[in-house]
């Protein structure tokens, strides 16, 4: 079987599934389940070292076509547990569980003193590291911490400076995709000292609005505020930054990927993208710890049948793929075939190209007596493989994209 464990700017463990630092990882009790059910790290929820009342209600879901959770928003704050009984627990955890990867997440006040003093009390239980809470977009950014730092490059590398004076253990810098560029918050992280980053913490979000009540979703006595979006729906936008900042030289750091990881292909794309590993928080909620089981078995099968010897041979291996969009070749050129003996006739293929495309399928009439009166056929110099059609189909496999040979062509 293949070595799965990683090396995260000199944070080692098991594997590269993490728990992000957020409700699962909120006491000792929750942590050491985890490490139970074969988590290879936890990042600690954010601890900071003044009094934290959260609110009733916290949490709300997007559905979508009957499938719960696509997104998920919450208005919860860090920790609200005295930092010194979370210290005491994390010396637990790391009592029993030496060889997993325990990380502070802190949130600290604008002052280098209070972060030199509290990073030595929580180096003082053993994490192996700490991970900068740069992200929060709600409830502590209105009292200039979270992303109220993270959105300024300059005050993100002046506490990632203090961060590393005090540490002795390396600094992980989170950084908030409500952002521009998270490129210019990842580069000042590396000025800072940062030994690596990671990505992505939530999105500004308001998840809705109750129709009878006219109350926002979720609502606090009637009142509310926005909140962090994560879960599946995030996971191009998390993508796409890590991305970003993987092919970018002047990040340079190694990134730990954040933002609706549910599975082991999730967590591998995030990989070949150039994270160094990954942290879990959303599929957590909804399905519990146990679901680490599926992302190990299936990260060792998929290296296994890939004939890779370790998971940090993947990291990065797709990210010469990633490119501008003025280097892509505009002379490829890709069109749709359909399999009528796969069609089912829903015609959903040719409602989307014939209101919103290209008008490239057209409906053929069959004989007389045939099981369908008529055949979906795309007309091939019509079609610009946009992929919508693959897209609405309902059937696997029915409709695909297929390369075509073609002629350079003069563009502006």
């Amino acid at each position: 079987m293949a070595d799965l464990s990683i090396n995260l700017g000199g944070i080692k463990s098991p594997n590269p599934f993490w728990l992000a630092s957020a409700p699962p990882t909120n006491s000792g009790y929750q942590v050491m389940r985890a490490f139970e059910a074969g988590w290879g790290g936890a990042v600690w929820k954010t601890l900071t070292d003044k009094p934290i009342t959260n609110v009733s209600s916290r949490f709300s879901g997007l559905r979508l076509y009957g499938k719960r959770m696509v997104g998920f928003n919450n208005i919860e704050l860090i920790t609200d547990r005295p930092l010194e009984v979370n210290l005491k627990e994390i010396r637990e955890c790391k009592k029993y569980f030496p060889d997993r990867a325990i990380i502070a997440s802190i949130m600290l006040e604008p002052d280098p003193k209070i972060w030199n003093e509290v990073i030595k009390k929580i180096e003082d239980a053993g994490v192996d590291g700490f991970e900068l809470n740069f992200g929060c977009p709600h409830g502590m950014a209105e009292r200039g911490m979270g992303s109220a730092i993270g959105q300024h490059p300059d005050l993100i590398k002046m506490q990632t400076e203090w961060a590393k004076e005090a540490a002795t253990t390396p600094v992980i810098a989170k950084l908030t995709p409500n952002i521009t560029d998270i490129r210019l918050a990842a580069r000042a992280a590396r000025q800072g000292g940062a030994d690596a980053v990671s990505m992505i913490n939530t999105i500004n979000s308001l998840m809705g609005v109750d129709l009878d009540t006219w109350n926002t979703v979720p609502h606090v006595d009637g009142q509310g505020t926005h909140g962090g979006y994560c879960g599946p729906a995030v996971k191009p936008i998390a993508l796409h930054m890590v991305g970003d900042c993987a092919r970018d030289i002047s990040v340079g750091i190694p990134i730990s990927g954040i933002g609706g990881i549910s599975n082991w292909r999730d967590a591998v794309e995030f990989m070949l993208m150039g994270a160094t590993g990954v942290q879990v928080c959303t599929a957590v909620m909804q399905h519990g710890f146990r679901i680490i089981e599926d992302m190990v078995d299936g990260l060792n099968n998929y290296l296994d049948d890939k004939g890779i010897a370790s998971a940090m041979d993947l990291v990065g291996k797709a990210v010469h793929k990633y490119t501008e969009f003025g280097k892509l070749n505009l002379n490829y050129k890709v069109v749709a075939q359909i399999d009528e003996e796969r069609c089912i006739h829903c015609n959903k293929c040719y409602i989307a190209c014939e209101d919103t495309a290209h008008q490239a399928i057209k409906m053929v009439p069959n004989p007389v007596g045939s099981s369908h009166m008529y055949n979906l056929e795309v007309i091939d110099d019509q079609c610009v493989g946009c992929n919508l059609c693959y897209e609405v189909c309902p059937v696997d496999d029915c409709i695909t994209m297929v390369p075509q040979e073609t002629t350079a062509r003069a563009f502006m």
